[in-house]
C-alpha cells in the first residue's frame, strides 16, 4: 500500500541582521512533502502520563498558590521556544498536518531531539549548534575576537547591529514584558506563602528575572528546608547551547514535596565528605570539599515547562549550577518520583524483556532505579569544580563538552556511591539489582540520541563497558552483565572522567567523545528492535490546573 503524502508549506529559516531582537523569520515558502506514517512513528516515541499528586495535605493557601506558580512556569515555554528556535507562531502557521504540529510542539521546534536533532520537516535546515543564542552565520573565531565583557554570560543573547557587528542583549531586556509578568506572579505568590524560606526565595527570584542576578535567589533556595510547595524557575541549564555551552535556557518545575519520603533520604547527604575522599582518582582531583548543607528530597512534579519539557524529560534535579553556591552551600537533589515511576513502568521494564538476559531480569527493580537516579544527582556534588592547573572552572575550560562529561561523571560516581553505601549497610537489596538496573538504564537513556549531553554520556559509558568486558551479548541478542568486570570498569571510567575534568583537558574530552560517544550499527539494530516493538522512548504530560482539579 502506498504511503499517504501530504503537501506542507514551511519556511526556510534565516537569522535577521536588520533587527537584533528577532529570531528566525521566513524569507520564502517552499513546498514540503511530509509522510503520515513516519510522523505517526515519531509520536509513538512518547507515551502520555498524567501529572497528579495528593493535594489533601496542602493548606488552602498552598492550593491557591499552585495555579499562580503554574501560570508563571508556563511563560518559560515561550522563552525557551525563542531560545531554541525563534518565532513559534510563524513556524506552526505554515504547517497544516495535526501530527506534525504536535511533534513540533513536543520538540520546541522542527528538530527531533530523540534523533540527533535531525529536522523532521523538509525545507528546514540542520539545527544551529548555538540554537537561537547567536547569529547563525557567526563563527567561533569571530566570537573569540568579539570584545564584550558579558559575551559569555549565561544570560545574554549575541546578535548583530545594523552594521553587522556583534552585540549582546541581556535576557531581561530581550524578554522585558515576559519577565515582568513572571516577576509579578511570583510576588503574588509571596502574599500567599506561609513558609518564610519560600517567601524569601520567591521575592529574590522575582527580582532576579528583572536584572539577571540569580545568585542571591539560589542561596535563598538552598536555605529553604521545611516548605512543601516549591518551584524551580528561570534560565538554568546550558544543554541547548551546543556551540559554547555557556547560554542558559529557561525552564520551570512546579513541585510538591513528599515529606515522609524526604525524611528517609535526608541522612544520605551526611556521607558526602567521606565518599568524596574515597572516589577512585588521585588525591589532587578530590581536594574540594562538597557543601554539607545539601538536601536530598522526594517530590511529585505537577508541571514542566521550557527546556526540561523538551524531548527527554528530567526525572531528578541537582541544582544550583553556580559553582560558588555549590562550594559554599552544596546542592539540592530533587527526586521526581511520580515521573520516575512512569519511566520505570512504561519504558525500563519493557526494555529489559527484550534486551536483558532472562536470568538477570529479576534484578531490575524500582528501588534500584530510584537509588541509581537519586545518587546520580548526589554525585554531581562529588569530584571537582575547578581545574587543578589554573584553567578556571571545569565548565568554562571544557566549554560545550562540559555537560556531557559532567553527566557521565554523575552516572558512574552515582553507581560508586550505591556500591559504597551498600557495603556500609545503608541501602537494601542485592548489589546485582543496582548494576543490572544500571545497565538496562543505559539502553533507555541512549535512545535519547547521542546529540544530547545525556546521550553522549551514555554512549561513552556503554562503549567503555563493552571494551572492558563489563557485559557480553548472547546469541539471542540479549545482554548479560559481568558483575566483577563492571565494578572494575566503573572505577576505571571514574578515574578517566575526573582526571579529564580536573585537567580541563578539552582536547582529551573531544577525543573521548569522538571515539566512544557514537551509536554503533550493532547497537542501533537493538534500539530499532525496541522501536519496532512500540516501546516508547520517553513521556509527555497531561498537566496543569485542570488535571490537578484546581480552580
Amino acid at each position: 500500500m502506498k504511503k499517504t503524502v501530504l503537501l506542507l508549506l514551511v519556511s526556510i529559516i534565516t537569522f535577521s541582521c536588520s533587527d537584533n531582537r528577532e529570531g528566525r523569520k521566513p524569507k520564502k515558502q517552499v513546498t514540503v512533502l511530509q509522510n503520515n506514517t513516519e510522523m505517526s512513528k515519531n509520536l509513538n516515541k512518547y507515551v502520555t502520563f498524567k501529572l497528579t499528586s495528593d493535594l489533601s495535605g496542602l493548606t488552602e493557601k498552598e492550593k491557591q498558590m499552585l495555579p499562580i506558580l503554574i501560570e508563571a512556569a508556563d511563560i518559560m515555554n515561550d522563552l525557551f521556544w525563542f531560545e531554541s528556535y525563534g518565532n513559534k507562531e510563524e513556524l506552526l502557521s505554515n504547517v497544516t498536518n495535526a501530527d506534525t504540529k504536535k511533534f513540533i510542539e513536543i520538540n520546541y521546534g522542527p528538530w527531533d531531539r530523540l534523533n540527533e536533532n535531525k529536522p523532521f520537516v523538509e525545507g528546514v535546515p540542520e539545527k544551529p549548534k548555538g540554537a537561537n543564542f547567536y547569529p547563525k552565520d557567526m563563527t567561533k573565531q569571530e566570537f573569540e575576537n568579539f570584545e564584550a565583557k558579558d559575551k559569555a554570560s549565561l544570560y545574554t543573547f549575541v546578535r548583530r547591529d545594523k552594521e553587522g557587528n556583534l552585540i549582546t542583549i541581556p535576557y531581561h531586556k530581550q524578554f522585558k514584558a515576559q519577565v515582568k509578568k513572571v516577576s509579578d506572579l511570583l510576588l503574588k505568590a509571596v502574599e500567599l506563602a506561609e513558609n518564610e524560606g519560600l517567601k524569601k526565595y520567591l521575592k529574590l527570584r522575582a527580582e532576579a528575572f528583572l536584572n539577571d542576578n540569580y545568585q542571591p535567589s539560589d542561596f535563598a533556595w538552598m536555605d529553604m528546608k521545611t516548605n512543601t510547595i516549591d518551584i524551580v524557575i528561570g534560565p538554568i541549564e546550558t544543554y541547548e547551547d551546543q556551540l559554547f555551552g555557556s547560554k542558559a535556557s529557561h525552564e520551570a518545575y512546579v513541585l510538591i514535596k513528599d515529606q515522609e519520603w524526604s525524611k528517609k533520604l535526608a541522612h544520605f547527604t551526611s556521607f558526602l565528605p567521606e565518599l568524596q575522599q574515597g572516589i577512585p582518582v588521585a588525591d589532587a582531583y578530590k581536594k574540594e570539599k562538597p557543601g554539607t548543607d545539601s538536601d536530598l528530597n522526594a517530590y511529585d512534579v505537577v508541571y514542566y515547562a521550557g527546556d526540561c519539557n523538551s524531548g527527554s524529560k528530567t526525572i531528578a534535579i541537582n541544582l544550583p549550577n553556580d559553582e560558588e553556591v555549590q562550594l559554599k552551600k552544596g546542592t539540592r537533589r530533587l527526586q521526581l518520583k511520580n515521573a520516575m515511576r512512569a519511566k520505570f513502568d512504561k519504558i525500563l521494564v519493557p526494555i529489559s524483556e527484550y534486551l536483558i538476559d532472562p536470568s538477570q531480569r529479576k534484578y531490575i527493580t524500582f528501588d534500584a532505579f530510584f537509588a541509581n537516579t537519586m545518587f546520580h544527582e548526589v554525585a554531581h556534588g562529588l569530584g571537582i569544580k575547578n581545574t587543578i592547573n589554573n584553567r578556571g572552572t571545569v565548565r568554562s575550560s571544557l566549554k560545550e563538552l562540559a555537560s556531557a562529561l559532567e553527566e557521565g561523571k554523575a552516572d558512574i560516581l552515582g553507581l560508586y556511591m550505591v556500591q559504597q553505601l551498600y557495603k556500609k549497610g545503608e541501602i537494601d537489596g542485592d548489589m546485582k539489582d543496582y548494576m543490572t538496573t544500571f545497565m538496562t538504564s543505559i539502553f533507555r537513556s541512549v535512545r535519547f540520541g547521542a546529540s544530547s549531553a545525556h546521550g553522549k554520556a551514555n554512549m561513552i559509558r556503554f562503549n567503555f563497558f563493552k571494551e572492558k568486558g563489563a557485559f557480553t551479548k548472547n546469541e539471542d541478542g540479549t545482554y548479560k552483565v559481568n558483575y566483577d568486570k563492571m565494578e572494575q570498569a566503573m572505577k576505571d571510567l571514574s578515574n578517566l572522567i575526573l582526571t579529564l575534568q580536573g585537567n580541563g583537558d578539552y582536547d582529551g574530552v573531544a577525543k573521548l567523545v569522538a571515539e566512544k560517544g557514537n551509536i554503533s550499527e550493532d547497537l542501533q539494530k537493538d534500539l530499532d528492535k525496541l522501536s519496532n516493538a512500540n516501546i516508547p522512548v520517553d513521556i509527555i504530560f497531561e498537566q496543569g490546573v485542570s488535571v490537578l482539579q484546581l480552580k
